[in-house]
């Protein structure tokens, strides 16, 4: 999107389907939008209402805007309320471990380097310093 935003020029705009797809908040949408006004560019969108050089098409922009973070906003709060019920219920657990920590521990109690158990279980050294710390 930086790219974007540093080569449009003047008068051109930036033409998306839909302008929830452009950012994940209205905030970082209003700051799109705010850099393309300051560039003399605009913002259109080919499947609502939605452009910013008429001042009709800046009321849609502004009213989809909020209703897209709302819906955003709605579908966190009922996915976190779905997983605490699970969770409650006993059937959410998360992703299962892949890396064994009790082997990177292990390894380090018989002298290896970090750099070592690292490269031989093909896992980052911020992981094994985190079995370390865990010791």
């Amino acid at each position: 999107m930086k790219t974007i935003l540093d080569f449009i020029h003047p008068g051109e705009t930036l033409v998306v389907t839909r302008i929830d797809r452009l950012a994940r908040s209205m905030r970082d949408l209003q700051i799109i939008v705010a850099w393309l006004k300051e560039k003399g560019a605009h913002l259109a969108a080919t499947e609502q209402p939605v452009d910013t050089s008429t001042a009709t098409g800046k009321a849609f922009f502004d009213m989809l805007g909020v209703f897209a973070e709302f819906e955003t906003n709605l579908r966190r709060e009922r996915q976190a309320e779905g997983i605490a019920a699970a969770k409650r219920r006993g059937v959410y657990r998360g992703r299962p471990a892949k890396i064994d920590m009790t082997a990177v521990q292990a390894r380090l109690a018989a002298g290896q380097s970090p750099t070592e158990i690292a490269r031989d279980m093909g896992i980052s050294r911020g992981t094994v310093y985190k079995a370390k710390a865990s010791m």
